[in-house]
């Protein structure tokens, strides 16, 4: 990332290379538009370019801080056309979701170990992770989704989280990269 932070855009590059196919699927997963899941990483992309040097290793790997930043701006881009189409509308609706395209990076082995992570959770604890991730609910938000009490809500986020950290701090794949 230091290097980014200095200009170097061959690193840039490589940090594409190496992250891309993660942020995108993940702009996917919360967009459902190849499209739109492309333009926010562009933007995600320029402003690491921009902002390389906040990075602080101390907080995570490069690749949490990544996929954090596409997820927020995911979900703002998620939130603003929401609001256009409200007071287009007169109404929410709901969002509708476009199914994957074939060319999926969804394959790439790091998210494959993600998946089998996020497998290996109780259906209780992965559900609240993928609302709040995925679809940016609040634990209110899930809570009414799921008839679960709020405080039932954030004891499951806190042991699902607890659990994918500890099975990735254990995984070579994970634990070892920046």
């Amino acid at each position: 990332m230091w290097q980014v932070a200095g200009g170097d855009g061959a690193a840039l590059g490589k940090v594409y290379d190496r992250h891309g196919p993660l942020l995108l699927a993940v702009g996917q997963r919360i967009l459902g538009s190849r499209n739109e899941a492309e333009d926010v990483l562009h933007d995600v992309l320029l402003e690491v370019w921009r902002k390389a040097a906040d990075y602080n290793r101390a907080r995570g790997t490069v690749r949490s801080w990544l996929a954090m930043r596409m997820r927020c701006r995911c979900l703002d881009r998620q939130r603003s056309a929401a609001s256009s189409k409200s007071s287009v509308l007169g109404s929410t609706g709901a969002r509708r979701r476009q199914s994957a395209t074939k060319d999926d990076p969804s394959r790439a082995p790091d998210l494959k170990l993600a998946r089998e992570m996020l497998r290996s959770l109780s259906d209780k604890h992965r559900t609240v992770l993928e609302l709040s991730f995925f679809e940016g609910l609040t634990s209110s938000e899930i809570a009414a989704r799921i008839g679960a009490p709020i405080g039932t809500v954030k004891s499951r986020t806190a042991a699902g989280l607890a659990k994918l950290r500890d099975a990735m701090q254990t995984s070579a794949v994970w634990g070892g990269q920046p």
